[in-house]
């Protein structure tokens, strides 16, 4: 028995009855579902749905690229619907299921399959990124941070240049140190990584660092709490992580977007910014000291600026030469 037919196996012998299936499946990628961080989002939305209703569902975690495809497959033949992707990397493996089995709902968070079939949800990360870049200035001491990213791919550059945009908007004299982890999926889940470009920051002046890096990021944030720095999570709200070292969190409604789905399938793409509320800077008991009143009124007009259209926040991926000016 392969490594992928396992635990498939074990997975629906726990939501199959007669034989027959009637109940959706969640596909956590690469990270695995407890990465504190983007899977684990969705997996609170699951849960959420699974809370409220009392059914059941399927899922399964990737732990190699190769297995995308034939866990896809393996949810659809035994009747799951909707079927939902946790992640763009499985872009390229929904777009050729989903085409197999026209008949089944998919959704992909975070990434764009355009078929009937598949409702496509995406974050404006440059609109939250961008608020968590204003967040640093303010705080900053030194006119330095520091921007840390996981992959270097197109999505990740969209967290940088809208950091850089909040950065300079509220400091113009400001520095953004920033560095990727790697090119390969192993970016995702490197602390060590993480911890030692953090520590190079540090090195030059920077003293608030923002990390998009997956599980990458909680060797950012342990670094930053034994430099006595300040660190900015992402995707799930991580301030509880390390209190005190936390400034805030880039908030993306991962949970939200599985949950929705859950609750009414719509094909088609959906984004969510800030005036959807899907993207947003986390504020908590765990951060609630960082933020004095003269700096949360900041946030809240920049907030309203970009929502109303008076801030036009440079969209990395829309438009890569706009990021590249800063």
């Amino acid at each position: 028995m392969s490594n992928l037919s396992r635990p498939l196996i074990a997975a629906l012998a726990l939501v199959c009855a007669g034989g027959a299936l009637a109940a959706p499946a969640v596909i956590f990628d690469m990270g695995g579902k407890f990465d504190k961080s983007f899977n684990e989002a969705g997996y609170r939305g699951v849960e959420k749905w699974k809370a409220e209703t009392g059914k059941p569902y399927m899922e399964f975690e990737i732990s190699n690229e190769t297995q995308r495809v034939q866990a896809l497959r393996r949810m659809a033949e035994r009747g799951a619907s909707p079927i939902i992707s946790i992640g763009f990397s499985q872009a390229s493996a929904l777009q050729q299921v989903a085409k197999e089995f026209p008949k089944t709902q998919f959704a992909i968070i975070d990434g764009v399959v355009n078929l009937p079939n598949v409702a496509s949800i995406t974050f404006k990360e440059h609109e939250g990124s961008y608020l968590v870049g204003v967040a640093a200035a303010l705080k900053s001491k030194s006119g330095k941070v520091g921007f840390i990213g996981g992959m270097d791919i197109p999505l990740i550059r969209k967290f940088q240049c809208g950091y850089e945009q909040g950065v300079k908007a509220t400091n113009a004299k400001a520095e953004t140190f920033a560095n990727m982890t790697g090119t390969t999926a192993t970016a995702w889940n490197d602390p060590t990584r993480g911890a030692e470009l953090a520590k190079n920051q540090f090195a030059k002046g920077v003293d608030v660092v923002f990390a998009a890096a997956g599980g990458t990021g909680a060797g950012v944030y342990q670094a930053a709490k034994d430099a006595g720095k300040l660190a900015i999570g992402v995707d799930s709200n991580q301030n509880h992580l390390q209190p005190g070292t936390m400034l805030t969190s880039m908030v993306k409604r991962v949970d939200v977007a599985v949950y929705n789905v859950l609750k009414e399938f719509k094909p088609g793409l959906q984004q969510l910014g800030l005036k959807e509320d899907g993207v947003m800077p986390a504020m908590d008991e765990h951060n609630a000291k960082l933020f004095d009143a003269a700096t949360k009124a900041k946030l809240d007009a920049a907030r309203a600026d970009i929502v109303s259209g008076k801030i036009k926040v440079n969209d990395a991926m829309a438009d890569p030469a706009a990021c590249a000016k800063k």
